[in-house]
């Protein structure tokens, strides 16, 4: 059974974070954020679409004047308040700001998970202010990953044992969400037309298994080579995770 993307991540929630403190995550989210970081100024209003439980905000919102999430999950947005995070709730298709509200934009691993692609993407430049930089991230279908997704079992979300709060979740699997792969090609063709894509980064181009970023030895040496594989032109383009890097027109 498939639920909505506010249903699975409520239930998700509950045990979200159980592994997100291990390496490959924090891999995951220091690359996203300091991708992030080089376009914030002191003066930048920054909006994360997608922030779910605030650990990715929380690492940009002392680079930026205000640092905004919004998240359709009222169980995510509770731990991201929890945090002291400016956060709200709200549809990343129907976002419940102005136009032209922020100098950034920026969203991870969300993006995969919404149908109507192309309002959510007209929706997060319409916030963008004119010059302002639009920072996204897709499921890449040419990848090593994406290989992976497809020939193992659906995975079950809960953490491990039989903690109440685990109950729900242990009844939920990864593939009870939407999930969209894409090329690059397919992403191109989703951007409006007030979007200039100006480069790409690719994210998880040589692990094999999440696994490995918690091995003392291999994990450091895994980090500095996904760091590098992340921008070498071609290569990065087999990342598990594509973020693509706009300018809206002034």
């Amino acid at each position: 059974m498939q639920l909505s993307n506010r249903q699975y991540y409520d239930v998700f929630s509950k045990t979200y974070e159980t592994h997100r403190q291990d390496g490959y995550h924090v891999f995951l989210d220091e690359l996203e954020s300091g991708l992030v970081r080089r376009y914030l100024t002191p003066d930048s209003v920054l909006l994360e679409a997608g922030c779910g439980t605030g650990l990715i905000l929380s690492r940009l919102a002392g680079h930026a004047k205000t640092a905004i999430g919004v998240d359709l999950s009222s169980g995510m947005l509770r731990t991201a308040a929890s945090r002291g995070l400016s956060v709200t709730q709200g549809s990343i298709t129907a976002l419940p700001f102005a136009d032209a509200s922020f100098d950034v934009v920026c969203s991870f691993k969300v993006l995969a998970h919404v149908q109507d692609i192309q309002r959510a993407l007209a929706e997060l430049t319409r916030v963008l202010r004119p010059g302002g930089v639009l920072l996204v991230e897709f499921y890449n279908r040419h990848s090593l990953r994406y290989l992976i997704k497809r020939l193992k079992r659906p995975t079950h979300i809960a953490a491990s044992g039989s903690a109440p709060e685990a109950n729900a979740a242990a009844t939920v699997h990864d593939e009870a969400v939407y999930t969209r792969y894409d090329s690059l090609d397919d992403i191109r063709g989703y951007l409006p037309k007030s979007l200039t894509l100006t480069s790409t980064y690719g994210l998880r181009v040589l692990t094999p298994h999440s696994a490995l970023h918690r091995l003392p030895l291999i994990a450091p040496a895994l980090y500095a080579l996904e760091s590098r594989a992340a921008e070498v032109p071609y290569i990065k383009r087999l990342g598990g995770f594509l973020i693509v890097i706009c300018h809206k027109a002034h």
